[in-house]
Order: C-alpha cells, then structure tokens, then sequence
C-alpha cells in the first residue's frame, strides 16, 4: 500500500481546489485560468470507480465554484484562506455558500465536484453528514461554508 505525505496532500488540495501553482523539485505546474469546479448532488453514492447517481429533474443544475483560496479552505482549518496549506488533515471544505435551487422530491446521499458543467467526468466525492436527506419537490438548499469537507486519501 502507498500514501501520501501531508505536504503532498496539501500541494493536490491547493493545485486542485484552490487554483495554486504545483511545484515539484524545479518543475511547476499551473492553470491557463483557474478552472471551475461543479459540485453536483447525488441519490446514490459514488465510489473510486463508480460515479453515482446525480439528481436530476425540477430545475436543478450543478453550481460552479472557481478554484480559489476564497472558496476553498486550506487544510489548515475550516474557513482558512491561508495562501497555501499548512495541515495535516488533509482536507479542504467550501468557503462560501453553495445552494442549489428547483431540487426534485428525492433523496440525497452525496456529493460530487465534477469538471464540466454537464456530462463530464466525476473529480472527488463525499457522503453527506446525515444522509439520506428528504427534499421537497421545488426545495432549495444549501451547505454553509464548511459543510462540504473532501479529503485526499490517508
């Protein structure tokens, strides 16, 4: 079994969730732009190998966050907008609220950060604290800064 080292877990967080450059001995990676990442909600879950089943129906869409320090925590603490990542957790959380609005009567189990605003190609993924959460047909809501936490691998 392999893993990961905390600086190499913050150095993905920061390059992927909030847009940094990704140094790697002499050599950095950057973005063209910082791109947008699309967190879509799921009725059953998703796995390393399986993409779930994402909500579909009412107006629902997938919502877009760009890659930022503004709105993606540093591994440091919940609400870090530190420029780089100092923790060892390993893990990042939205800074800013994410809602979704027009939601279909379903279930929801997860989430998932996607690189396309439709179709494409699942990133990372959670399971929400709580689930399955019952929502209305035509509700609305929303994960307060801090509610959606994805980890890099331990």
């Amino acid at each position: 079994m392999t893993a990961k080292s905390d600086l190499e877990e913050n150095k993905d967080i920061d390059f992927f969730f909030r847009g940094t450059t990704y140094a790697f001995g002499a050599s950095t990676a950057t973005w063209d732009a910082a791109p947008t990442l699309y967190v879509g909600l799921l009725t059953a879950a998703a796995s390393d190998s399986a993409a779930g089943t994402e909500v579909t129906g009412g107006t629902y869409a997938r919502q877009g966050v760009v890659a930022s320090a503004a709105n993606w925590a540093a591994t440091d603490a919940v609400g870090s907008t530190a420029a780089t990542s100092g923790g060892t957790s390993g893990t990042t959380s939205n800074n800013t609220t994410i809602t979704f609005t027009g939601l279909p009567a379903c279930s929801l189990v997860g989430a998932a950060i996607y690189d396309a605003v439709t179709g494409g190609a699942v990133r990372r993924y959670l399971l929400l604290t709580g689930q399955p959460i019952s929502v209305a047909a035509g509700a609305t809501i929303s994960f307060a800064p801090g509610q959606l936490t994805f980890q890099e691998d331990n």
